[in-house]
């Protein structure tokens, strides 16, 4: 059975730093599209990154372009997302996803396509003070 985790959040300061890291189980990630999405207290959860499978093309969505840095690292099929002049808006729960399929098409030019995403972490927190 797949098993999603995530780890890195916490607590920090507004301009701050974190980096989450996400594994899967049974599956071998490079061949996969993976994306990051958060979810904000009384929001909807939104796409923040994906990265495809192959050539490893990226979308990031406006409010996190230039700060956060979607990566995998195949050898340890780990995905990653490097956050970076953390703003109080970017408080909430971040959650990693898989596709459901691998050499799929989840990563597309309008952002992650969330109904296609089969596996998800249980989410980690993450909280920027002002």
């Amino acid at each position: 059975q797949v098993q999603v985790m995530e780890s890195g959040g916490g607590l920090v300061q507004a301009g701050g730093s974190l980096t989450l890291s996400c594994t899967a189980s049974e599956l071998t990630l490079g061949d996969y599209c993976m994306a990051w999405f958060r979810q904000a207290p009384g929001k909807e959860r939104q796409g923040v990154a994906c990265i495809s499978w192959g050539h490893a093309s990226t979308y990031y969505i406006d409010s996190v372009k230039d700060r956060f840095t979607i990566s995998r690292d195949n050898a340890k099929n780990t995905l990653y997302l490097q956050m970076n002049s953390l703003e109080p808006d970017d408080t909430a729960t971040y959650y990693c996803a898989v596709d459901r399929s691998p050499k799929g098409y989840a990563c597309g030019a309008n952002g992650p396509l969330e109904s296609i995403y089969g596996y998800w972490g249980q989410g980690t927190q993450v909280t920027v003070s002002s």
